[in-house]
């Protein structure tokens, strides 16, 4: 096995090594991927929402969850961040525009996902797939 060999940003044409643990993109796919960042960027897809509101959206997220996953999305500038010096702060979350172009495939998928399975109503296989 060859040593791998670990890319930045300036290296056109090249993409990072994702496979080696120093790689930057590594941890940055960790945070979408995780069990909660998914659905932090789903659910942003269609508004910008405060943190009551998006944790209201995604069901069985705790607070303290909720503000480790968009601090980490923050910080990969895939979320962006808003605070309003009001008492008490109102604080509102968006995808940048990374994070939409990031969050359409996660989106394709999960319809993917859902079109397979049975319809809630008939139990029935959904549209395009068989159980």
């Amino acid at each position: 096995m060859t040593g791998s060999v670990q890319l930045g940003r300036d290296d056109a044409g090249r993409r990072y090594d994702v496979f080696h643990t120093d790689c930057p993109a590594r941890d940055m796919v960790d945070h979408v991927t995780s069990r909660w960042g998914i659905w932090v960027l789903i659910s942003l897809r269609s508004n910008d929402l405060r943190f009551f509101e998006l944790r209201e959206s995604i069901q069985g997220i705790s607070e303290k969850m909720l503000a480790q996953t968009l601090r980490a999305l923050v910080q990969d500038d895939l979320v962006w961040r808003t605070v309003e010096p009001t008492t008490p702060p109102q604080v509102t979350y968006g995808l940048t525009e990374f994070g939409g172009h990031v969050s359409e495939p996660l989106v394709e998928l999960f319809d993917r996902i859902t079109r397979r399975l049975p319809s809630p109503a008939t139990g029935r296989p959904g549209r395009n797939g068989a159980a």
